[in-house]
């Protein structure tokens, strides 16, 4: 049998950079155009295109919707040159995370992707998550979803040996969350509010340079899955549970092997084993910066992150030649 790392050793790093980076290069021909949609169908189609290169047998697990509902990239969708014989590949994927930001020339715009062996991503269903993440060095545990924010907020300040007015919280700027940020504000800690991207807000815990500490709200469960191979590559914690408005989704979740609706899911369990994740800047923002055009060249910028080695490769692009 082979083994997971052999499997994604057919799938070189690189070449997830390469299809990350065209959905970037795509979408940024959008960017404050104001078209929502276009945007995002320019990002699905250069990624499809790139995706079908590739010498693998690959499903997308965590698509952009039901194959019924989502006629670009949809969970079950087929991609790779190799079916039926290549390697099997689960793949997560964002051809754009941010389609309002680009419409609207905003930050943090992203292409993202992640690919594991089979059966190695949950098929998270197409519903709410309530998030809760934190960057690496601290001890297992110093999060528990099943605590208040305050509580998580003072766990992680004892952890850091500093104050909770000294914390950092990345929120979703969004109205269901206005009682979140009332409790954050009565304890004194700093919160960063974003208008769009949770999957860059969970991924900025791990890097200092942005100074958020914690990750706090609900956002898409996909995208959750999305920034745990993010965290799995790099170290940090995340627990999340799915949140369903009505019956409908209930039922969407057990089509995808759901059982406990309450469940609190941690890292290990959204993502198992060895993982790959990329991402492509489409806007600058406080990950990466965004796609640039020069007189002659394009540039782009690129993080490619590795499970099994913990590698983070930073890799800056040149196209020379595009349309």
């Amino acid at each position: 049998m082979v083994k997971a790392s052999q499997v994604l050793d057919r799938v070189l790093v690189l070449e997830m950079v390469r299809v990350t980076e065209a959905a970037a290069i795509a979408a940024s021909t959008m960017i404050g155009r104001g078209d929502e949609k276009a945007a995002d169908a320019a990002a699905v189609e250069a990624m499809r295109a790139a995706l079908n290169e590739l010498p693998m047998d690959g499903t997308v697990v965590i698509g952009e919707g039901e194959r019924d509902e989502a006629p670009m990239l949809y969970i079950g969708e087929k991609v790779g040159s190799k079916q039926g014989k290549g390697p099997k590949i689960d793949i997560a994927l964002d051809p754009l995370e941010g389609t309002t930001i680009t419409a609207k020339a905003g930050p943090n715009a992203l292409a993202v992707l992640a690919i594991a062996e089979e059966g190695n991503l949950l098929n998270a269903p197409d519903v709410y998550m309530d998030k809760l993440a934190v960057g690496p060095g601290y001890p297992e545990g110093v999060i528990d979803l099943n605590k208040t924010p305050t509580e998580n907020v003072n766990a992680v300040a004892a952890a850091k040996g500093v104050e909770p007015r000294d914390i950092i919280v990345c929120v979703l700027d969004r109205p269901r969350h206005e009682k979140l940020v009332a409790e954050l504000r009565n304890i004194g800690c700093g919160i960063m509010l974003i208008p769009d991207g949770d999957v860059a807000g969970v991924i900025a815990t791990t890097d200092p340079d942005t100074t958020i500490d914690l990750y706090m709200g609900s956002g898409g469960a996909p995208e959750g899955v999305l920034a745990c191979a993010a965290l799995s590559c790099v170290g940090g914690q995340f627990q999340g549970r799915l949140l369903f408005r009505n019956d409908d989704e209930r039922k969407r979740a057990a089509k995808w092997g759901i059982k406990d609706l309450d469940k609190v899911y941690k890292l290990d369990e959204l993502v198992k084993g060895d993982a790959i994740f990329a991402a492509t800047g489409v806007t600058d923002g406080s990950l990466l910066e965004g796609v640039k055009r020069r007189k002659g060249c394009m540039t782009t910028d690129t993080v490619v992150m590795r499970a099994s080695s913990g590698t983070v490769r930073w890799v800056k692009g040149e196209h020379r030649k595009f349309k």
